[in-house]
């Protein structure tokens, strides 16, 4: 397990609030049904980032508990929820391993494209006995989806300015060996499911894609340093290139991995 160190997200929180992809209201859904959430209960969003989904559980909830390692990211999360008048959500920096002891049980932990960051196998155990007799969980992710051309030059340009590694933190990513529901179903958790929920399209502008770039760690903002304008001027080109319009569609799909205690 690869250790990033504590700069993995370091100045990508502004990025990450206003230009990540909100998830579709299918998967509030979904979670909801599948659940059978009903206003009462606790909530536990592991690796909440600013807080986007947690905040959309407001109401199925008496309470939730939002934690995250990067206080950025936390600093944007209370700002959303004081815009909003979110008062029954708790925002905790750290890790799992040193605030599983007193954060008490959950009906619902979730996990949005954040377990690949962890440590796996004991992040399960940490959850299962974190979980209530009848509570379960959710590891949500994105489905790879072929590279569009646009796409493919975004990497292109990222990876001439920043090399073919993909930086993370203090390291270099590395990819889990195993399918997150192979991960899963080794762990005491029961009634493994995959789900893999309608796409739909999104779509993206260049100033879009460049902050959506500046909120992930392998291309945020820092990791430039002097070629910073450089970097944008050479992306702005680029993608004019492709569509002189500036304007470039994905279609996204979110898949769901679920659990029960």
């Amino acid at each position: 397990m690869s250790d990033y160190g504590a700069d993995l997200f370091k100045g990508t929180a502004w990025y990450y609030s206003r230009y990540r992809p909100l998830y579709p209201s299918s998967l509030i859904r979904f979670l909801v049904n599948k659940f059978s959430l009903n206003g009462e209960g606790r909530l536990l969003d592991l690796g909440c980032g600013t807080g986007q989904l947690a905040l959309n559980f407001n109401h199925w909830f008496e309470e939730i508990i939002g934690i995250d390692t990067e206080p950025e990211m936390l600093e944007e999360a209370n700002r959303l929820s004081n815009d909003n008048r979110v008062d029954n959500v708790t925002w905790v920096q750290g890790r799992a391993e040193e605030r599983a002891a007193d954060w008490g049980s959950f009906g619902l932990i979730i996990i949005a494209k954040a377990f690949h960051w962890m440590d796996r196998e004991l992040i399960l155990e940490i959850l299962y006995n974190s979980c209530d007799d009848n509570g379960g969980i959710a590891i949500i992710n994105n489905e790879n989806q072929e590279p569009s051309i646009w796409q493919l030059k975004v990497n292109e340009v990222v990876k001439r300015w920043l090399g073919d590694e993909r930086i993370a933190g203090n390291s270099t990513y590395t990819p889990p060996k195993e399918r997150f529901e192979v991960t899963v179903a080794k762990s005491s958790f029961k009634n493994v499911e995959r789900h893999a929920l309608p796409s739909y399209s999104y779509t993206w502008t260049i100033d879009s894609i460049i902050g959506n770039l500046y909120s992930t760690s392998f291309a945020s903002k820092r990791l430039f340093g002097d070629n910073l304008e450089r970097f944008e001027n050479d992306l702005r080109s680029a993608l004019l290139e492709i569509n002189s319009a500036g304007v470039f569609t994905e279609e996204l799909s979110v898949s769901v991995i679920t659990a029960m205690k």
